[in-house]
């Protein structure tokens, strides 16, 4: 369900634009507001999990996940629907820790190889499903439905968790970091709320954007020096002393501000360029998720044999040359070379993500993994939410700068603008605006390009962790 809320929206945002009389930036707060609860709440879930036991704090996710999603669907205007995405994604940012939690504790060490291969299959089917599904809903019945399809599946959901999940005795081990919760949470928010809000603002220079902004990155850098004082802070910050871990964030720093900003352009390329529905935009992105399909097993057993340098490198090189593609888009633009982009892409995809994450966790030891994953995916939330605040203030100026563009935009749920333009100058505005999404994935190749500096130094051995074992599939969700 977590998976799919979040390729699903990414179909919708036109029809919101258009069902609450919205901009395109305005609308990408229903995404936008959805990473930054899950940014927020991933900090107390490992320690919440110790507090309460799994079982309970996972039912407890499901009926918020549930709750926000019926919520969602009754909003009456755009500021009421990205309020209850914001009460979704409180669930979301647990549920899938917790679950993988859940999981490896009842598989055990020596399964959760096998255990990771079976769950990789619905996290690829969630990307490539989402945004059919979206698509299918929205024209078969209509965009309530996207969210209240969640209400049988989460119903079943929880009846499963009181029946089958073991209840499990809470073990505090450590003393909850309070003070490194009242500066990390909040001070991610404001951050991410500010660099969020530099596409609803058209400049850097607004008040919004540099006071949220500033005040965010204050208590971020007051959480710093906290953490590296305290006994047991909330994220452990000496885990960079390890130079593994430290090269695996930077390169998924720069690889998830590219790759994530990117991700949220293609389907609104097909919308509003192509004029394809939703369901058929939905349909064009699955080759992405077909080719991650494929390489991914893969990928995960090269990982093992020669370690993940040289795998990440070559998805790295895969997804640069997909996305070279998409920098020549127009508005006649052969499909052959665009879905065959798409799968290059996903081919990369698939063996650039976990190799990252692994490369990232391989070297620690057992008691560090939690921590580890926990590190790697707030610097992960904080990534994407820049990528995709940079990608739309590109393509947002980008179009405000071609006469044209924005109104040929604007005919395809306005008719009666179409009928305003000049002979032809329809046609000229769709090049102009294709040119535009163009510009702003050439952004997004530079910063791939760029990521290939920090993956060169990603190890290239089968690591063993520094307590002497073989090191394990470790439990990574990325969200």
């Amino acid at each position: 369900m977590s998976i799919l809320d979040m390729t699903v929206v990414s179909v919708a945002l036109p029809t919101f634009i258009d069902v609450f009389h919205t901009t395109y930036a305005i609308a990408a707060w229903t995404m936008t507001g959805y990473t930054l609860a899950l940014a927020t709440v991933i900090p107390l879930t490992g320690w919440a999990a110790d507090r309460f036991g799994t079982k309970r704090l996972y039912i407890l996710a499901l009926v918020l996940f549930v709750l926000g999603s019926v919520l969602c669907s009754f909003a009456w205007d755009i500021q009421s629907l990205i309020a209850f995405r914001v009460i979704q994604g409180l669930g979301g940012g647990m549920l899938m820790p917790l679950g993988m939690t859940i999981i490896t504790h009842a598989a055990g060490p020596h399964r959760v190889g096998r255990v990771m291969a079976v769950l990789g299959v619905p996290m690829l089917l969630g990307p490539i499903s989402g945004p059919i599904l979206g698509g299918w809903l929205i024209e078969a019945a209509s965009w309530h439905w996207i969210f209240l399809i969640n209400v049988p599946i989460g119903a079943i959901a929880l009846a499963a968790a009181f029946i089958l999940l073991p209840s499990d005795k809470p073990s505090p081990s450590e003393s909850f970091d309070f003070l490194g919760m009242l500066l990390l949470s909040p001070g991610l928010a404001l951050f991410l709320f500010g660099v969020s809000s530099i596409p609803e603002m058209g400049t850097i220079a607004s008040a919004r954007v540099l006071i949220s902004a500033a005040i965010g990155l204050a208590l971020v850098v007051a959480f710093i020096f906290h953490a590296l004082r305290a006994t047991h802070p909330l994220i452990d910050l000496h885990l960079f002393r390890n130079r593994a871990l430290t090269i695996a964030v930077v390169t998924s720093t720069l690889f998830a501000i590219a790759f994530f900003g990117a991700g949220l352009l293609f389907p609104s390329y097909f919308l509003q360029v192509r004029g394809e529905t939703t369901l058929h935009a939905g349909l064009l992105l699955a080759p992405q998720g077909i080719g991650a399909m494929l390489t991914m097993p893969v990928a995960g057993k090269l990982v093992d044999k020669i370690g993940p340098g040289k795998v990440v490198l070559v998805g790295i090189v895969l997804i640069g040359i997909g996305m070279a593609a998409f920098t020549q888009v127009g508005a006649d633009t052969s499909y052959v070379l665009l879905l065959g982009s798409l799968f290059v892409m996903g081919l990369g995809m698939g063996a650039t993500m976990m190799p990252i994450m692994t490369a990232a966790l391989q070297t620690l030891t057992h008691s560090e993994v939690a921590r580890g994953s926990t590190l790697m995916n707030i610097m992960q939330q904080i990534a994407g939410s820049i990528g995709t605040a940079t990608m739309s203030v590109v393509l947002t100026n980008m179009i405000k700068g071609r006469e044209l563009a924005g109104p040929a935009i604007g005919s395809l749920s306005d008719p009666s603008i179409a009928g305003k333009l000049p002979p032809g100058a329809l046609q000229t505005g769709f090049e102009q605006a294709g040119q535009a999404y163009g510009h702003t994935f050439m952004v997004a190749l530079v910063l791939i390009i760029l990521t290939l500096i920090p993956a060169y130094f990603l190890p290239r051995t089968k690591a063993v962790a520094p307590d002497g074992s073989d090191v394990a599939a470790p439990p990574i969700v990325v969200h």
